[in-house]
This record gives structure tokens, sequence and C-alpha cells, in this order.
């Protein structure tokens, strides 16, 4: 049995597949080993009941997470998951790769992520190229749902939010400003926090200031990732993968239009193509 598993912060998506066929499935809480430490991640893991059923059944794992991003972090990674998946072969690798995998399979391209999180890369057919992008949800991010959602929050407290939004945001979340800030500043996983904001704006994808944000949100991530990218490696094709790319597809690619830009694919979901890449 082979394991496929791509985990962002606030969730990872297991494909448990027997001779090319998926013959089990569950999603967990994210798994980022930035953020969860290896006595987490065994909690998480006894929780679900089909990998406990599973797990000596498991011979090899594909393993790519948010936060994978350093050889440390991808063998504490690996030592926490050989210690449940007892007779398994561990391969972790980070988010960047499986989506660049998934988008790119071994073609050269710029592959776009903006999901929980927001990064970019040039794929050069084998690994993501190294570069400056991936500062996280404090210092990087623009684009994502937790960019978003903390954009919300500041708009909220600022009582800057349209009367109507406002409205909606207290009766949807029933937060106040002592509640946010708690949340974000005193307690673990304010990333997880900041994400959970997101389906807000897709609630919402009508009104006009949401509208605005997702347009500023998109312009900063072209402006940040996309275009220099461009600039740097000319006209490959270029991919977006995340909840976010698609959920928000007709305004990512007015995005793209507006820097005379072409999007090749955009994939919600970039573990059905790395299943298939991996179990054949």
């Amino acid at each position: 049995m082979i394991a496929v598993v791509y985990s962002g912060s606030r969730t990872a998506f297991w494909k448990l597949t027997q001779n090319g066929q998926v013959v089990a499935h569950c999603n967990t809480t994210g798994i980022n080993p930035t953020f969860v430490d290896p006595k987490t991640i065994l909690q998480i893991l006894n929780k679900k009941i089909v990998l406990v059923n599973n797990a000596e059944n498991i011979k090899k794992i594909y393993f790519f997470a948010a936060g994978a991003s350093s050889p440390d972090r991808k063998e504490e990674l690996a030592n926490t998951l050989s210690s449940f998946f007892r007779y398994s072969k561990v391969f972790v690798e980070n988010d960047l790769f499986g989506a660049a995998k998934a988008a790119c399979y071994d073609q050269p391209g710029i592959v776009g992520m903006l999901g929980s999180g927001s990064h970019c890369a040039y794929f050069d057919g084998k690994r993501p190229v190294k570069n400056n992008f991936g500062l996280g949800y404090i210092l990087g991010d623009e684009g994502s749902s937790n960019y978003f959602g903390k954009v919300l929050l500041k708009d909220f407290l600022s009582q800057k939010l349209p009367k109507d939004l406002e409205a909606k945001f207290v009766r949807n979340y029933n937060l106040d400003r002592p509640q946010i800030l708690e949340r974000i500043y005193n307690k673990p996983q304010a990333n997880v926090f900041l994400t959970s904001f997101f389906d807000f704006f897709t609630q919402n994808i009508e009104h006009e200031y949401i509208i605005k944000l997702i347009d500023d949100g998109f312009e900063k991530y072209f402006q940040t990732y996309i275009i220099p990218m461009v600039n740097k490696y000319g006209d490959d094709d270029i991919h977006f993968v995340g909840k976010v790319a698609a959920e928000l597809e007709d305004r990512l690619q007015l995005a793209a239009e507006r820097h005379k830009l072409k999007i090749k694919t955009i994939i919600k979901e970039p573990i059905l193509n790395l299943l298939k890449h991996y179990t054949n």
C-alpha cells in the first residue's frame, strides 16, 4: 500500500492506494513541521481510524508539507511519520515541490501557489529553483487565504468594513477585539486562525469591498512573485495550485490579463495529480 499526502497549514489530504486503486482516504489537521511538534503530529495521526487501521500495511509514504523547507524539518517529520507507520519508507518534500510536480510533471514552468499561504517558483522539470520567496504569514503570503483573513480582521477592528459586511461578520463569527487579538498573539497557529475567514470572501464575492480586496491582494501577489519570475525566465507556461486560486479563478484570470499574461492551468487539489504520478 502507498500513501500520498499533501498538507497545507490548515488541512492535510491523505490518499491510500493498493495496486493503483484508491482504497481509503481522509483529511486531517494540517501537518506543518514549522508549527506542529512531533508529539502533536502523532496525536493527529492517532485520531484518524483510517490511518490507525492501515498503519502497518503502508509500505511507502510520499508526504508534501508546508513548512518542510529545510533538511532538518524534513528529517524530523520523516522520523515522526516512521514512528507511526513502522513498516513504511517515508519520502518528505515541501508543498512547493508537490505543487510544481502536480502542475508540471516533468516539464518546466512557473508555478504559483495560492492556498492557506502563497509562494511561487520556477520548476526546471526536476525541482523548483531556489529563490527568496516564501516569507510566511507574517512577512509574506500575499494573495493567500491567511493574507485575506489578516486584511479582513484589520479592517473589522479598525471599523473600516462596510456596515452590511460588518453585520454579517459579527453574525457569522461572534468575535470581539479582545478575542481576536488573544487568538492571534497569544494562541498557537495564528496562521490557521487567519485562513479560517476565507469562506467569508467566497460567500460575499459580489460585494464591491470584497472584490477590491481580492483584486488588490492578487495585484500584490503578481508584483511580488509572478512578474519577477516572468522577467527572469521568460514566457514559460504559468500554472497555479491551491484553493484560493481555484475558488477565485475569475479574479485571478483578470489579474493575469492586466499584465498580459496567460494562465495555462489552475489546480485546486494537487494531491490528485500527485497520486496519479507516484502510483504509476
